[in-house]
């Protein structure tokens, strides 16, 4: 999928953010928080050979539910890497009853978060947003080494000190305000500010008409998070 980009112009005078929009659950809600906070937001994300790619179509229906001032969708061909059941064919996406919490997950793509937010480092630099908006969660994905707030900061210092904006003084903030809760208050949280969690894709392994899975770790996970809300979960599972 090439990379698109779809502009509306700026909001007036309002601050700008970069958002990272995947097409989960999560990012919905935070670009639901960001345009909140009351930033013109700037989607983006990323095509790096996931073979969840269904997740690029849910996140242009998010950012065109939730109107973003531009979405561009980067090609980043992680796949010649491997080392990743999202980006290697030849490893299975395991099952969310075999996940072993004692591991980092087959699933965490190396460096990934690091990749995508110095992109998104990048693009706020020119943009001059002062801020960038990600929807990494601790507390579910306990695993995933860059999903840590011990990583946020280090990258956050990273910012500061490898920009021009940061040498300058103009601080360029990295936020993640999900990143202790539960998927039950992400889902509380996001129904609250009336995301349409119907646009949304949480599974690692969706079929060719882009149904989730039901079956892997991400499926479960959202599974358990509307259950523990009292919520219907809109997601058209295979199973």
């Amino acid at each position: 999928m090439a990379a698109e980009k779809r502009s509306k112009g700026g909001s007036g005078n309002l601050p700008r953010a970069v958002v990272l929009v995947s097409g989960g659950l999560d990012s919905a809600t935070v670009l639901a928080i960001a345009k909140a906070d009351n930033f013109d937001c700037y989607a983006l994300s990323f095509d790096y050979g996931q073979r969840h790619r269904a997740e690029l179509v849910a996140a242009k229906n998010i950012t065109q539910a939730q109107t973003v001032s531009q979405h561009h969708i980067m090609s980043l061909d992680l796949t010649w890497m491997g080392g990743s059941a999202l980006t290697d064919n030849a490893i299975p996406v395991p099952a969310h009853t075999q996940a072993d919490t004692a591991q980092i997950p087959i699933t965490y793509v190396p460096a990934r978060n690091t990749i995508f937010l110095s992109v998104a480092l990048g693009w706020a630099e020119v943009l001059g947003a002062n801020r960038i908006y990600l929807g990494v969660n601790a507390v579910d994905y306990s695993g995933y080494p860059d999903c840590r707030p011990e990583f946020l900061s280090q990258f956050q210092a990273t910012a500061s000190l490898g920009t021009r904006a940061g040498v300058e003084g103009q601080q360029i903030q990295i936020l993640a305000p999900l990143i202790t809760l539960s998927k039950k208050e992400i889902i509380i949280r996001g129904l609250s500010m009336g995301v349409d969690y119907s646009l949304t894709l949480s599974c690692y392994d969706p079929d060719a008409q882009g149904r989730a899975c039901g079956r892997c770790d991400s499926c479960g996970l959202r599974r358990q998070g509307f259950e523990q809300a009292g919520e219907d979960d809109p997601t058209q599972y295979q199973v």
